[in-house]
């Protein structure tokens, strides 16, 4: 792939994956990231790496000035539900502040192609399900509210400006890089199939079920999960679908699982029984959410590789059993 690109928060989860594809197919990569959350081993060594923050002008200035660039991917953000709503200011700060002065610059910088990372916490309790594109947006957390307010931002950067922008509704990330290089390092880990993992492998503690009384058929929430490579990989057919004009694709498989059959299928891929116990609900955490990818099937060629629960659970298990300790030195 020809081109040269921003990658912000490309040492994270799902941006690593990106970028890792990136450099695999010969594209010039520039990572910003201040590893709050990501880890310089999941980076690639033909990645140009700037250490900062977003909300660091210095780092975002140093950044820019490695282009120009072709695109903007934008990742870095604080991405916890349960976290926003106790610190809901902080969101605002981190996600729609620094977010705001990293569109700002792409347009100063004539940047014009820019991927949000957004979430399918936009549509709250959705009363319609698969929930589509067309469904209301009706955050249920400042999480959801920023990522919103950053939708906003970008639809007005295009009318003014023409900036071409991508909002990719992730519904929940999960699995591994197929070839073992990378995979789920989040320090605390919140997701549940990686805490389902180390709870089986006797790495953590047992699993904690956020709610058995949802209105769902064995009372636990259901979501839809979706591979992290094929994440990475629709990042890359919306960006060429930006020639169009810019838009907003929901990203899941289409196909929802409960807790408890999430659990079930660590326990048939591990070999053992995954220790779990009930407790009380998360505000806002929506019952069930399970994505129509209809539109981004409908638009581009991008298809999920890996829409089976089982081996998303596989390549997620593969990564930690011979990755115990993540990231971190001295695995073995």
């Amino acid at each position: 792939m020809n081109g040269r690109f921003l990658v912000t928060g490309g040492a994270g989860y799902v941006g690593s994956h990106l970028v890792a594809d990136l450099c695999d197919q010969g594209a010039q990569v520039v990572v910003l990231d201040d590893f709050s959350t990501g880890h310089r081993e999941a980076l690639p060594e033909a990645a140009r790496l700037i250490t900062g923050s977003l909300g660091d002008a210095a780092a975002l200035a140093a950044a820019f000035a490695e282009g120009p660039f072709d695109a903007v991917f934008h990742f870095a953000a604080r991405s916890l539900v349960g976290e926003s709503m106790r610190v809901p200011l902080d969101y605002f700060r981190a996600n729609v502040g620094h977010g705001l002065a990293l569109i700002d610059a792409a347009v100063a910088h004539g940047v014009r192609r820019f991927v949000l990372s957004s979430t399918a916490s936009l549509f709250g309790e959705a009363a319609e399900i698969p929930i589509t594109e067309a469904s209301p947006l009706q955050p249920s957390s400042p999480y959801g509210e920023s990522k919103l307010m950053l939708e906003r931002a970008l639809f007005w950067a295009d009318r003014v400006h023409g900036l071409k922008s991508a909002c990719l509704r992730y519904f929940n990330a999960a699995g591994a890089d197929p070839a073992g290089r990378l995979g789920e390092d989040h320090r605390p880990e919140t997701h549940l199939i990686p805490l389902a993992i180390d709870a089986a492998l006797g790495l953590g503690p047992e699993l904690t079920i956020f709610g058995t009384d949802h209105p769902t058929p064995d009372g636990t929430c259901i979501r839809d999960y979706i591979h992290v490579s094929d994440l990475a990989r629709a990042h890359l057919a919306a960006l060429a679908r930006l020639e169009g004009g810019s838009v907003a694709y929901n990203l899941g498989t289409g196909h929802g699982h409960s807790v408890r059959a999430v659990i079930a299928a660590v326990e048939r891929v591990s070999g053992r029984a995954v220790p779990a116990r009930a407790g009380p609900r998360r505000p806002g955490d929506p019952p069930i959410l399970v994505a129509s990818p209809a539109r981004i099937q409908a638009e581009t060629s991008w298809r999920p590789r890996f829409p089976d629960l089982h081996e998303i659970v596989r390549t997620a298990h593969a990564w930690r059993r011979d990755h115990p300790k993540g990231y971190a030195p001295n695995n073995t």
